[in-house]
């Protein structure tokens, strides 16, 4: 049951269908509590680069703390866990924070085999952009899809990640935030992909940007 305290949802994330076509998803409006909306977006970390962004890279808030706090809980894993049908406590969490999107982004993919269940958190005004709106997939083909997620501040989208998970978007260039929760099978992919971020987030910082996928 969600608390007063709590910065998340949880009861409508529980009351939403996982959906199986054509891939273990769903998507929750308002996973995030408008209350804490304007709290967050002023705490949001300062990522003025594209990519996946460690966090504390760049500055952040204590509402934002407080959210990264908040999924790392109990009560987050065993309401994904129960929704997936999964025992998630046995696997490590990563987060990355993007908070720019380039026109070369969105590129079709199913993530990485070492990811469980992916979980993204936009955090974005009411989005009007035809481009940037994630689409889940039946095939590696952006026009064959299932769902269609306006990444609006507070909703979350996630899936089990499978070799057939497939998703992207049209392009899209401009501000675009979005936090990435990832179950992984080990530690060590985390640390791999804490390094390779921080390195790409250096990089970028010199040569002004790499392509990224969300």
């Amino acid at each position: 049951m969600s608390t007063p305290t709590s910065m998340l949802d949880l009861d409508r994330f529980r009351a939403t269908p996982l959906q199986h076509e054509p891939f273990d998803f769903l998507c929750v409006p308002g996973f995030v509590k408008r209350e804490r909306l304007e709290a967050l977006h002023r705490d949001y970390p300062k990522v003025d680069k594209p990519g996946s962004i460690p966090l504390g890279v760049f500055p952040q808030g204590p509402a934002f703390d407080a959210l990264i706090e908040e999924l790392r809980g109990a009560a987050v894993c065993q309401a994904f866990s129960e929704k997936f049908g999964l025992d998630l406590s046995r696997y490590p969490t990563m987060f990355t924070a993007r908070g720019m999107c380039r026109a070369t982004d969105g590129k079709i993919h199913p993530d990485s085999a070492s990811k469980i269940v992916t979980v993204l958190i936009y955090m974005n005004p009411p989005w009007e952009a035809s481009g940037g709106r994630l689409r889940v997939l039946r095939s590696p083909n952006l026009e064959d899809y299932a769902a269609e997620v306006p990444p609006d501040e507070g909703t979350l989208l996630c899936f089990r990640r499978s070799d057939t998970s497939w998703h992207g978007h049209h392009s899209f260039e401009g501000r675009r935030r979005a936090v990435q929760m990832n179950w992984v099978r080990n530690s060590v992919y985390i640390w791999h992909e804490q390094w390779r971020h921080r390195v790409g987030a250096w990089l970028k910082n010199r040569t002004g940007g790499a392509p990224a996928h969300y």
